[in-house]
């Protein structure tokens, strides 16, 4: 349930940002008259990423009748989710910084247009992460408990709850957080619920025997890691951690987990300052006297200045009683 609780709380918090950031700029412009159009097109990307999120659900349920169809059904997903989760993570990594300008810029086009133009505006930044969430939820749910129970749900829907919450108290200068931290430690945590959700893909995909080794298990851990324990529940609920997992299972855990965890949480570092070109050295041919105010400055340490590059200035000082007087 924890998966499915930072899932909504990650996804929903960027949803409202753009949110925000939309209303507010609104309101600075004095276009109030336009906020009906922004939540008409938050409300359809809502909408529409509730019936997405039900029509997979009903087409795995439903128009799925072989077990082998289901499981490839599920397998299938879950790559997706892992492919959305991973794009979603760095993207936000790479764009926050100018995601603000980038709305304000968009939506100035919309309101020159017209009203539709901007709920258009509004339907697209909201409508990737509404689909997203959905896809998410839906592999991470079945992941952590098969898709049964009601747990999953509640847990998504009080993430998003939770975020909507914070943006508001952010959009009315209530609360402060550090949101790069913030998306970085979800994000790495995310990571991990998404090599959860790949191990569990392939899984299904040795179920429906598209690939082999199911029985092949990489160790069997069951006398420490009892899946009847609280803990067991809750590492296999968060990332997918069981007793006995297989070969591949682990393999393509690893083979996620650490190379995409290394890529996010290094920072490349900053490029070093070009070094700045060495004075030329006064040759013996010509006195240093003669050496012209601009090789002096060249030629004295930084923040140093040239003796000669300018006239003295007479002297100050100062008295105890503090005023000054010139020698």
């Amino acid at each position: 349930m924890f998966a499915t609780y930072l899932i909504g709380l990650r996804e929903g918090l960027e949803a409202t940002l753009v949110v925000s950031i939309l209303v507010a700029f609104l309101v600075k412009s004095q276009r109030r008259d336009r906020l009906p159009q922004v939540w008409a097109g938050v409300g359809l990307a809502v909408v529409l990423s509730v019936v997405f999120g039900w029509l997979i659900n009903y087409t795995s349920t439903s128009l799925l009748a072989r077990s082998e169809d289901r499981e490839l059904f599920e397998a299938v997903t879950s790559v997706a989710a892992v492919v959305f989760v991973t794009w979603m993570i760095f993207w936000m990594r790479k764009a926050a910084r100018t995601i603000a300008g980038e709305l304000r810029g968009k939506l100035t086009e919309a309101l020159a247009v017209g009203s539709l133009a901007v709920a258009g505006m509004s339907f697209l930044a909201v409508i990737r992460e509404g689909l997203e969430t959905a896809l998410i939820f839906y592999s991470a749910a079945q992941s952590a408990a098969g898709g049964t129970g009601r747990g999953p749900l509640l847990a998504l829907i009080g993430g998003i709850g939770t975020a909507v919450v914070i943006g508001f108290l952010l959009y009315r200068s209530a609360l402060k957080i550090n949101l790069s931290k913030f998306f970085t430690w979800t994000g790495a945590l995310l990571i991990l619920v998404a090599a959860g959700i790949l191990k569990y893909g392939v899984h299904d995909f040795q179920e429906a025997g598209v690939l082999p080794g199911l029985n092949n298990h990489a160790f069997d851990i069951s006398s420490a890691l009892d899946p009847n324990t609280w803990y067991a529940a809750l590492l296999a609920g968060m990332f997918n951690i069981t007793a006995t997992p297989s070969v591949l299972e682990m393999i393509a855990w690893v083979a996620y987990a650490v190379p995409v965890l290394f890529l996010f949480l290094h920072k490349p570092g900053k490029p070093a300052a070009p070094a700045k070109p060495a004075a030329a050295p006064v040759t013996g041919d010509a006195p240093a006297a003669e050496a012209t105010p601009a090789a002096q400055a060249e030629a004295a340490p930084a923040g140093t200045p040239a003796e000669d590059s300018k006239p003295a200035e007479p002297a100050a000082t100062e008295t105890p009683a503090g005023t000054p007087q010139r020698a």
